[in-house]
């Protein structure tokens, strides 16, 4: 009678009678003794079909593997050759193909990896950088009744922060490609957070004083994005690129969230200026644990298993691991590759700031909704916005683990991150109620998200020494974008009368149409720079 392996193998274990012992050999069981014939012939079909298709292999995955006494010891945490059968008594050996997840779940070591503290401390900061930015635009209210400001000088507060923020783009991702992500970021977390938990002192001071430190706060803002991009460059493996950026570019929108939906209550029950407080305390602290986990490779981490640095490395590009020296700002400027990503992030961010600037005015102004209503709906969007990021991002990871080449996939997700919006903005002129408006910006945000597994994470696709440096030249012109699409769309709604809002989306999808064509026809998922 022919057994299966597992009862072949409970038979063989009942009668060996195994006895523990200082040192000897393995006594074979049926899938043992097959996983050591696998190691002979070669890497197993799974492993040979996930390399013939140029995926990333996953961590503990092995380029030929074998299951033996020492890969069943590591798997299990057991020393096997302590483990002996009496001398008497033969093994009995039966093949058996043993899957490739299986084999890759004995051979790998689980556990929390380090990694994954970095991706999720990102994360973080990046949800403090949106708590800290949406702050302002309910607390504005309650200051402009307090210092008696009028409508100019609301707006003159509020663009100070870009003042600074359009400063820092460039300069973060230079500072951050030579000097390492962790020091830049861990910088910039600390400097905005304390800018903003001075903002009501500053406004007690006077205008000009309050402006200074909006200023100071977009400055260390400006270098997250550039910071951070050039952190995971060198931390994250290929195969786990998309995932991890959209994770922690979807913290922003989590804190907008969770910002537009506590400062009211909080300035109701403490007053404005605790959002300033508070925001800002929490960025103090995050920068304690920061500096005390992150090191800004996985090299000069001491705490850092191994297994997991070996795995790092040998899935991250080698000019990744380097510090830039000096930037070669002509071979950069003078490739198509970053022409498609610059101003794809130009046309996308067009859109992008509309949405973020505008879209109470649009309820209020169009369908005829009050303040808060206004804000309570312009929430629902962000959540979209979240959770489709990391939807894309597991999406992208996916298919380039299934062979897809990573130009494909990047041309694929930014495309529906352009056409997507594309296509809900136009449907806005026909639009009457206040649920059809809502359900069309959820659409056109939620696909806007699929941006994070396209040309935010094109970056260290095609120049990973120079990752920070190409985010910050491509986040420049999206915040221009953002800039001029606000100023433009308030010059349409002043001179455009009924048709303004229709003119205001019809823009908005002509850049997301041109963003596409550009982005089809220059962008690469290829390395371009060493």
């Amino acid at each position: 009678m022919t057994l299966g392996c597992g009862a072949e193998c409970a038979a063989l274990m009942r009668r060996q009678q195994l006895t523990m012992a200082p040192r000897g050999r393995l006594a074979h069981s049926p899938c043992s003794a097959q996983a050591g014939r696998g190691a002979a012939e070669g890497a197993t079909p799974h492993v040979k079909a996930r390399s013939a298709h140029g995926g990333t292999p996953r961590k503990g995955s092995l380029e030929k593997s074998s299951v033996s006494a020492e890969g069943l010891s590591a798997a299990s945490g057991y020393e096997a050759d302590a483990l002996i059968a009496p001398a008497s008594q033969q093994p009995l050996q039966v093949p058996l193909p043993l899957p490739g997840p299986l084999l890759e779940g004995l051979v790998e070591s689980g556990g929390w990896q380090k990694r994954w503290t970095v991706v999720g401390l990102c994360f973080v900061a990046f949800v403090l950088c949106n708590l800290d930015r949406v702050n302002m635009s309910v607390a504005i209210l309650p200051m402009a009744s307090q210092f008696g400001w009028d409508a100019a000088t609301m707006g003159l507060v509020q663009s100070s922060f870009f003042w600074g923020y359009l400063l820092t783009q460039v300069a973060g991702g230079v500072l951050a490609d030579r000097y390492g992500g962790r020091l830049i970021l861990g910088l910039g977390v600390l400097w905005w957070s304390l800018a903003t938990a001075l903002t009501p002192v500053a406004a007690a001071a006077g205008l000009p004083t309050l402006l200074v430190a909006r200023c100071l706060m977009g400055i260390g803002e400006g270098v997250a994005m550039p910071a951070m991009n050039a952190l995971l460059a060198k931390w994250v493996p290929g195969g786990e690129r998309s995932r991890s950026l959209a994770l922690v570019y979807s913290g922003m929108f989590i804190g907008s969230v969770i910002g537009l939906g506590a400062s009211p209550h909080m300035v109701n029950n403490f007053g404005w200026q605790s959002v300033f407080y508070v925001f800002g305390s929490m960025g103090v602290l995050w920068n304690v644990v920061w500096r005390s986990q992150v090191r800004s490779s996985p090299a000069e981490d001491p705490t850092l298993l191994p297994d997991e640095r070996a795995y790092i490395l040998a899935n991250t590009p080698n000019s990744s691991r380097e510090n830039a020296g000096n930037i070669p700002w002509r071979a950069l400027l003078s490739r198509r590759e970053v022409w498609a990503i610059i101003l794809t992030h130009f046309c996308h961010n067009w859109g992008l700031f509309i949405l973020l600037t505008w879209m109470p005015a649009y309820y209020n102004q169009v369908l005829g909704l009050n303040l808060t209503q206004s804000g309570l709906l312009s929430v629902l969007p962000w959540v979209a916005q979240a959770v489709m990021a990391n939807v894309a991002g597991w999406a992208a990871d996916n298919l380039v683990e299934r062979g897809v080449s990573i130009t494909t996939v990047r041309k694929v997700m930014q495309s529906i991150g352009l056409l997507g919006p594309a296509f809900f903005l136009s449907q806005l002129g026909g639009v009457t109620s206040a649920t059809g408006a809502v359900l069309c910006m959820i659409g056109s945000q939620g696909l806007d998200a699929f941006s994070q597994a396209g040309l935010y994470a094109n970056h260290q696709d095609i120049g990973p020494r120079y990752a920070g440096v190409l985010l910050g030249l491509s986040n420049t012109a999206g915040v221009l974008a953002g800039v001029l699409g606000s100023l433009v769309t308030g010059f349409l709604l002043q001179a455009g009368g009924d048709a303004g809002w229709s003119n205001v989306w019809t823009v908005a999808v002509g850049f997301y149409l041109a963003g596409t064509a550009i982005w089809l026809s220059m962008s690469s998922g290829e390395k371009i720079f060493d």
